[in-house]
């Protein structure tokens, strides 16, 4: 039987690294059968909003979604579709792997860091209002519920994968009450893992100069929903860029796989987006689906792509198109 799967183009330069991904998950002979919905501008355009209802039924429905990114405005507009989506569906954890790419020159060598966010709560979740006109308040929300569970996420997904250490980021020395409260359940949850997986903390300054220093010692980082948004976005840094780090919105009977990046509206349209990160979040959703070999099968065919550096994209050093890219991995395959 064919998985059924919500299939969410995205605006920019969503539709292209989507297309780019299904043509290699397709390629791995496992059976899709996908619904597509426009969310985000695409869907503002035709529906009038960003996120119709239909959406959320048909992931609800499938229990998967693929997803492109989709556009939120600057400083105005509408509520961001990716914000929506984790709140209603409660994907309360964002997964984001970062490694060393074959054949992709970086600063370092040897980078292996997942990245575990809490995706429901903090200053993330856009919690403002007009105090008086010329004073706007932001309401940081950590709760006890939400940071158990994205600590216990972490440590089971440390005790699946063969991870040894996981390092919990805060400012607790700023914000005593909030972060103090997550760390005191990063804390409770590491004692139940002692012995089985290493636990230890740093404040997130230090924790993103640590990493532009030297990268290899991290292991797994665990953090609120703002922090682990900036965090990895440097870590995907550290090993190419955004157009290699896939991501997954993981909830308790729903998630939602989608590269890291945005829209790119500078080069929507012209064939020319790396669609690797795409793809790599592909791979994610067939480990959620149980389709282990055949995710293993597609990072391997990237990771053999890249390491010939016969094609590669623009942000790559190449000249590559998006298409390009998907068939050259699907040719290892």
């Amino acid at each position: 039987m064919p998985y059924n799967v919500t299939l969410i183009p995205g605006d920019g330069i969503g539709p292209e690294v989507v297309s780019a991904a299904v043509r290699v998950l397709q390629a791995t002979g496992v059976s899709f059968e996908w619904e597509t919905h426009d969310a985000g501008l695409a869907a503002l355009g035709k529906e009038g909003v960003p996120l119709p209802p239909k959406v959320l039924e048909s992931v609800r429905r499938n229990g998967v979604a693929l997803k492109g990114p989709t556009g939120t405005p600057i400083g105005g507009g509408h509520r961001s579709v990716n914000v929506e989506l984790r709140k209603v569906l409660d994907l309360y954890a964002n997964v984001r792997p970062v490694y060393t790419m074959p054949g992709v020159k970086s600063r370092y060598e040897d980078v292996d860091i997942v990245v575990i966010r809490e995706n429901t709560e903090d200053l993330y979740s856009g919690l403002e209002h007009v105090v008086v006109p010329g004073v706007v308040e932001s309401l940081k929300i950590i709760t006890e519920k939400a940071s158990t569970r994205i600590a216990k996420y972490a440590f089971d997904y440390a005790r699946k994968n063969g991870r040894k250490r996981i390092t919990a980021v805060h400012k607790a020395n700023i914000m005593k009450l909030s972060d103090g409260l997550f760390l005191d359940c990063c804390r409770k949850v590491a004692e139940e893992h002692k012995g089985a997986v290493t636990y230890d903390e740093l404040i997130v300054d230090n924790t993103c100069m640590q990493l532009v220093l030297d990268p290899t010692p991290f292991d797994m980082l665990l953090l609120e929903n703002l922090y682990g948004d900036i965090v990895s976005d440097l870590c995907a840094g550290l090993v190419g860029g955004l157009g290699l780090a896939a991501g997954a919105n993981v909830g308790v009977e729903q998630a939602i796989f989608e590269a890291v990046h945005g829209t790119a509206p500078d080069i929507a349209g012209k064939n020319a987006a790396n669609p690797i990160a795409m793809v790599l979040s592909g791979a994610m959703m067939l480990d959620h689906l149980g389709e282990q070999k055949a995710a293993t099968r597609v990072r391997a065919a990237v990771e053999t792509v890249l390491a010939e550096r016969k094609k590669l994209t623009r942000d790559l050093g190449g000249t590559a198109s998006t298409s390009e890219i998907a068939e050259a991995i699907v040719e290892k395959l």
